[in-house]
């Protein structure tokens, strides 16, 4: 084939690809003029049903009449109400009640299926906005009922846009970047699809792990079933040996610069006893950041299983939850970190190191990237969660998988923060 003919392919290559993302980008609008529509009148229909179901029960009450049971009796805390409850009221994937968590499975920047904004709903209070309580029957001044803590959950806006596509682009298939401090999902591609977490899981051992934890300088010896089962399974390991005692402050650092298999088996098996032990509490801890519904785990490692699962939301949720425990934050943003265990390659201790973050520390991201946990098995492609601050300290998260090696997805969260921060 000659030269001319090579350039006329690659560029009908070129024209065709073109044309596919002008389709797309037109079926994106048509989704969000969809999307706006409902949400412009989605309220209006409800409360018009919520009055009419109020009108139609009031009028079967006046046909009836009242009976002598239903007759109010005499109490001061009747007219304005025992206490004020705060209505969290959360369904699926810890959304806010009357959000949503489906979404497309189709390439592309799909911003379908993203939690709509939510407000809390307050019982009780007075026209101006101040809580409306009476003493109540068991004594003058009992305490107001607490409302439970809510989950950081994503939340979409209006302003939510697909990945850039223009220049570099990003090649992840998967990812979401959000606001950190107010969950705010800033840019989206096909964030609701179940992913694979890879070693992104591992991000949750340290936190489970974090919560169990007493004394970091207690020690755990390493045994050969956990090594083998990381050289059954090839993982990748931190490289501590059979019959090592290593503190359990190396074995968080362990999990997570070199992403080792070893050091996670062992933490689980010295918090719980078992990795299946352990796996209980992760799937626990899943359920209280309110993400049992779209993710389950299997393994700590990051291993592929059909039921090992989750969404980069989800995972970004628990990044989130990970970087907001100071102990979790401390190891996630460690560049490097040397333990007292020697190996036949360095006698003198291990230097561990968290290759996303030094390969990433010299790239203009428009801020700086504090923490990091990359991940990989073949279903899942390359993938990594980072949490980033701004040039005025605000911080982000950003998830992404489908990469096509550990420098694409470097580079593609490198994208996203460009394109977003300030």
């Amino acid at each position: 084939m000659s030269d001319q003919d090579k350039q006329e392919e690659i560029d009908a290559l070129e024209r065709q690809r073109i044309q596919r993302r002008r389709e797309h980008m037109a079926a994106m609008r048509r989704k969000k003029g969809q999307q706006e529509l409902f949400r412009r009148w989605a309220p209006v229909i409800a409360v018009g049903l919520a009055v009419l179901a109020l009108a139609i029960w009031g009028l079967a009450r006046l046909i009836a009449g009242p009976k002598s049971s239903e007759m109010p009796k005499s109490s001061p805390s009747r007219a304005s109400g025992k206490s004020v409850q705060l209505l969290t009221a959360r369904g699926k994937n810890g959304l806010i009640m009357g959000e949503t968590a489906g979404g497309g499975t189709a390439p592309g920047n799909d911003i379908t299926g993203v939690p709509s904004t939510g407000e809390n709903v307050v019982q009780g209070s007075s026209m101006d906005g101040s809580q409306n309580v009476e003493p109540s029957e068991e004594g003058i001044g009992q305490d107001i009922q607490e409302p439970e803590t809510v989950p950081f959950t994503p939340r979409i806006t209006e302003h939510v846009v697909g990945f850039p596509e223009e220049g570099r682009g990003v090649y992840s298939t998967n990812g979401v970047l959000m606001d950190a401090e107010s969950g705010e999902v800033i840019a989206v591609r096909d964030a609701s699809q179940r992913i694979n977490p890879a070693s992104m899981t591992k991000i949750l051992t340290l936190l489970v792990a974090a919560e169990h934890v007493e004394d970091l300088q207690d020690s755990f010896v390493m045994t050969i079933q956990i090594t083998d089962y990381a050289y059954r399974h090839d993982c990748s390991i931190a490289g501590f040996g059979v019959g090592q005692s290593v503190t359990v402050e190396e074995l968080m650092y362990g999990t997570i610069l070199p992403s080792g298999a070893d050091a996670a088996l062992a933490l689980a098996e010295y918090v719980a006893g078992s990795q299946e032990a352990f796996v209980e509490l992760m799937n626990q801890k899943l359920e209280q950041l309110g993400l049992s519904d779209t993710a389950h785990f299997t393994n700590c490692v990051g291993l592929y299983d059909e039921d090992h699962y989750c969404t980069v939301y989800d995972m970004a949720v628990i990044l989130k939850a990970a970087a907001d425990n100071e102990l979790c934050r401390k190891v996630l943003s460690a560049r490097t970190f040397a333990t007292s265990v020697p190996s036949e390659q360095q006698p003198e201790g291990i230097l561990l190191s968290n290759w996303f973050l030094r390969r990433i520390e010299d790239k203009d991201t428009h801020g700086e990237v504090l923490c990091a946990k990359t991940g990989f098995v073949n279903q899942s492609g390359s993938c990594a969660a980072s949490l980033a601050a701004d040039s005025e300290g605000r911080e982000y998260i950003c998830v992404t998988t489908g990469s096509m090696s550990s420098w694409t997805c470097i580079y593609d969260h490198v994208e996203l923060y460009q394109a977003f921060l300030k």
